[in-house]
C-alpha cells in the first residue's frame, strides 16, 4: 500500500492510495500516520477497511511527508562506493552513521532553502526505511524484515561547507531546515519486495546527475537496521537514510551546487517521484 499525507503542514490529513490510484481518506481508520499507527497494527487496520473508505479529493492540494515527524532521522554515510570513490574516500569498514535534526524533514514537493551564506549547498537521492516495530540488539540482519513497515524517498540536503569546513560536523552540513523532503508516499514493504533491487535517480533543472541502484550499496538494507539496533533503540515511525551513489556535487565532476531558482526532481523505482523548487533562506 502507499500511505500519505495530505494537506497544509501541521494540518496533513492521512490517506492511502488505492490499486486503481484512487486517494482514500483514512480518518475513519486514524487521524495520524506516525510511531503509533505503525505500531498498532494500522497498516493491517487500513488493508481490512480498504474499500470501504471515502474518497478523497486532493486536487491542488501540497503533499506533506508521509510519516509524520519522526523522533530520529538516522542516516548512513559513504554507503555506495561509487559515492566514495568520487568524494576520494575509503570505503568504510563498518556503516558510517550521523544524525539530522528531524524538523528538516518537509513535503516531498516543498521548497528547499539554500541557507544564508552558503555556497556548497547540495542534493542526495536516498532510499529511506521506516520503521514500524522497535529494533533493539536484533539478533541478525535477517530479523531486520519484521520491524520495517515500508519505504519512501528522501533527499538528504546537504551543505558542504558547513559539512565539511566549518569543524567537520556532518550533523551541522545535514540539519538546515527544509533539508530532508520525504515521500510522496510511504510504500509498504510487502509492496516494494527486494530492497537491494531500486533503481534511483536525480536531475537538476533536467539534467540527470544521479543514476544508481540500491544493489550497490555497500551495507544493504537489513544490515544497516541490525547494526543500528546494537548501538542505538530505533522507534516505530523512526526513517533511517541508507546513502547515496555517485553524482552529487561535492563529487569530482562539473556538476554545480544548488542556487535559488533550481529545480531538483527525484525518484526511485515503486516509490513515486519528488520535485523541489530551490529557495533562498
Amino acid at each position: 500500500m502507499r500511505l500519505l499525507r495530505v494537506g497544509d503542514p501541521g494540518a496533513e490529513v492521512p490517506a492511502v492510495l488505492d490499486d486503481a490510484g484512487q486517494v482514500r481518506d483514512l480518518r475513519p481508520v486514524t487521524s495520524e500516520i506516525n510511531g503509533d499507527f505503525l505500531a498498532g497494527g494500522g497498516v493491517a487496520r487500513v488493508r481490512d477497511a480498504l474499500t470501504g473508505l471515502p474518497e478523497l479529493d486532493v486536487t491542488g492540494m501540497r503533499i506533506g511527508a508521509p510519516v509524520a515527524r519522526p523522533g530520529a532521522l538516522v542516516c548512513i554515510g559513504l554507503n555506495y562506493s561509487d559515492h566514495a570513490a568520487e568524494t576520494a574516500a575509503e570505503p568504510p569498514g563498518e556503516p558510517v552513521v550521523f544524525m539530522k535534526n528531524t524538523n528538516t524533514v518537509v513535503g516531498p514537493n516543498d521548497t528547499v532553502l539554500v541557507p544564508r551564506e552558503s555556497v556548497k549547498t547540495d542534493y542526495e537521492v536516498e532510499l529511506a526505511v521506516v520503521l514500524g516495530a522497535t529494533a533493539r540488539y536484533l539478533e541478525s540482519p535477517q530479523d531486520a524484515a519484521a520491524v520495517i513497515a515500508g519505504y519512501a524517498i528522501s533527499n538528504d540536503v546537504s551543505e558542504r561547507e558547513f559539512q565539511i569546513e566549518r569543524g567537520g560536523q556532518w550533523t551541522k552540513g545535514k540539519s538546515c531546515e527544509t533539508f530532508n523532503p520525504l515521500g510522496p508516499w510511504l510504500v509498504t514493504a510487502d509492496e516494494v519486495g527486494d530492497p537491494q533491487a531500486l533503481g534511483l535517480r536525480l536531475s537538476v533543472n533536467g539534467e540527470l546527475r544521479q543514476d544508481g541502484n540500491t544493489k550497490n550499496m555497500l551495507f544493504g538494507v537489513h544490515h544497516v537496521i541490525w547494526y543500528l539496533s546494537q548501538f542505538m533503540v530505533l522507534e516505530p515511525g523512526d526513517v533511517v537514510n541508507t546513502g547515496t551513489p555517485a553524482g552529487v556535487a561535492l563529487g569530482v565532476n562539473d556538476f554545480g551546487y544548488l542556487r535559488a531558482g533550481d529545480t531538483v526532481e527525484l525518484g526511485i523505482d515503486r516509490l513515486g517521484v519528488q520535485r523541489q523548487r530551490i529557495g533562498q533562506a
